[in-house]
């Protein structure tokens, strides 16, 4: 059976990271995961305790209100980029799970990117950002597409400065958001602001109720599906809060995916063994963000299920496991707070504020 890797990854071999060896978990005994035996959907809490947060681990520090309101406007600011017709908003449209629906997304003069556009729900505390982990932070990667000559290209840090100081609202904006800067105004606090923002973007689910102790938050077919993806080891990857999003893995394990295109993170690290490794995307909000994968080749929930089946784990899943898996990971689907995702009142431009360059 099969852990779908969404949008892109699942399998259970040994990758490096940076030079740190990530062996697969070891696998789960059937007593582990069914103590009254295989007739039952009954899971052991000490599975369940896999998909909780690791005890101690601190809770994330939260942005003052202005420099969220900051984020807030950056994220949806079109002028940021050499168009003026392209903001963080236009590939990760909150209303719509943070994704845009494409396989590719499309920047400037109508490029076309080289990869599925990821959600940005839940995604501040994954291992890294991007699908090849080449930023390590949301902060630092708020930045990367402002710059990407095929996404919101704008040609240097210096022309992104000059836009926003044009408008007094807001240089003001980021005085309060970074007081006791010199220079409030910077590529780098464009990213904090952006970061902080994203880092609100948080949904909870009926799965999350039922891992938190309420039993009941999942119905049997739910709790069957959670069954088949427990069994066939999909939790090898897709584990932790976020269930998933916490290390590299290789797509194609067991049968070499069909997209060679794009090697994934040996870009980065140039270690041979990263070749066509990625991140493993978190199965939140799974049912909302196709299409899936890296490449985004997967068109719906049930066909990326069994394209991962197939490359991942050498198998064809049957019907009614696939329709499990799915019913499933249709319970991660949160609710989203409109309140926060709402669209902000921009800064007007000034005659200073430059057209597009």
């Amino acid at each position: 059976m099969v852990l779908i890797a969404v949008a892109g990854i699942l399998v259970a071999g040994c990758q490096r990271i940076e030079g740190i060896a990530m062996a697969s978990p070891a696998p789960t005994s059937p007593a582990e995961i069914s103590p009254k035996g295989a007739e039952t959907d009954e899971i052991s809490p000490r599975l369940l305790r896999r998909f909780q947060p690791v005890a101690g681990e601190k809770d994330v520090v939260r942005a003052s209100p202005d420099r969220v309101a900051l984020g807030r406007a950056l994220f949806h600011e079109t002028r940021l980029s050499r168009t003026q017709k392209i903001s963080c908003h236009s590939c990760h449209t909150l209303a719509k799970f943070g994704i845009d629906g494409q396989s590719t997304s499309t920047g400037v003069s109508g490029q076309r990117g080289g990869r599925n556009a990821p959600t940005v729900f839940n995604a501040a505390t994954h291992i890294a950002q991007f699908w090849d982990g080449r930023a390590t932070s949301i902060e630092q990667q708020a930045t990367g597409p402002i710059m990407n000559p095929a996404e919101m290209a704008m040609p240097s840090e210096k022309a992104v400065v000059a836009v926003l100081e044009s408008m007094p609202e807001y240089v003001e904006m980021f005085r309060k958001a970074f007081p006791g800067e010199s220079k409030a105004v910077s590529l780098k606090n464009v990213g904090e602001a952006i970061g902080a923002f994203e880092r609100g973007l948080v949904t909870t689910s009926r799965w999350d109720k039922f891992i938190a102790g309420d039993s009941s938050a999942l119905t049997a077919e739910e709790k069957h599906g959670l069954r088949v993806f427990l069994d066939v080891g999909c939790m090898a990857c897709h584990t932790g809060p976020q269930v998933g999003g916490s290390m590299f893995q290789k797509v194609g394990a067991v049968i070499p995916w069909p997209n060679q295109k794009d090697a994934g993170r040996i870009a980065v690290t140039k270690a041979p063994a990263d070749q066509m490794v990625f991140k493993v995307p978190s199965l939140k909000n799974i049912a909302k963000t196709a299409p899936y994968f890296h490449d985004g080749s997967g068109g719906n929930l049930e066909t990326a299920i069994r394209l991962m089946g197939h490359h991942q784990l050498g198998i064809e899943l049957a019907d009614d496991e696939v329709k499990a898996i799915a019913a499933w990971m249709r319970s991660m689907t949160g609710e989203i707070d409109a309140a926060y995702i709402a669209t902000p009142q921009l800064p007007k431009s000034t005659a200073r504020t430059p057209g597009p360059l």
